[in-house]
């Protein structure tokens, strides 16, 4: 794996762990509820994730194989996409006293794995998220092996930044440390959501 492929995977990483409904809900359930919630909140969401992702590959892998222009017409909606979250950051990061705010989720093992589910499930960021670094990192054409493994390789980041949430905010004292980085964060999402925005503009389809 190239140095490209990890700064990929970096920026994958980086930007599910940028606040919105499924981290900020992790986040809430470990401190308030405990870890195993977190946890258990958190495989939930990745349920959700890969039901987003393993239906975007298979729907994007036949429109590349066939329609060449519907995958153009799909990036341009990914790069508009990514603009909008590139300025949605940017005001974060902008807005003074920001506050993250929170919600938990309790009940039984499977109450709350079933919560986790339907965030994610009902979250139009997900689906868009995927559609949109798939049309970022692939050329029209490419084959369904090509774009199931770019599935599984951003997955795993996927898996790290939400288990990793449910450790991190179950824990004294990581969220004051967030608080006080966050408009860093926040900087850092808008820069990378613009230069992707830019970067499908500009590329060229091939075939």
């Amino acid at each position: 794996m190239g140095p490209e492929w990890a700064a990929l995977w970096v920026a994958w990483v980086l930007a599910g762990g940028s606040p919105g409904p499924a981290t900020l809900s992790i986040a809430g359930t470990s401190m308030n509820t405990g870890r195993r919630a977190g946890l258990i909140f958190a495989l939930g969401i990745l349920f959700g994730s890969a039901s987003w992702g393993l239906a975007a590959a298979a729907g994007l892998s036949a429109l590349m194989l066939a329609n060449a222009w519907v995958f153009e017409v799909l990036r341009y909606c990914g790069a508009g996409y990514l603009l909008f979250l590139a300025a949605k950051s940017l005001r974060s990061a902008l807005t003074p006293n920001a506050r993250l705010s929170q919600r938990a989720y309790g009940g039984t093992a499977w109450q709350i794995f079933s919560k986790g589910a339907l965030i994610h499930l009902t979250n139009p960021k997900a689906i868009l998220s995927w559609a949109s670094i798939y049309s970022l990192v692939l050329p029209a054409g490419s084959a369904p092996a090509e774009v199931f493994g770019l599935f599984a390789f951003l997955y795993s980041g996927s898996i790290l930044i939400f288990v990793g949430y449910a450790f991190l905010f179950s824990t004294p004292g990581v969220v004051a440390g967030y608080m006080r980085m966050k408009r860093g964060f926040e900087l850092v999402f808008a820069g990378f959501f613009g230069f992707a925005s830019l970067k499908i503009l500009t590329a060229r389809l091939d075939g």
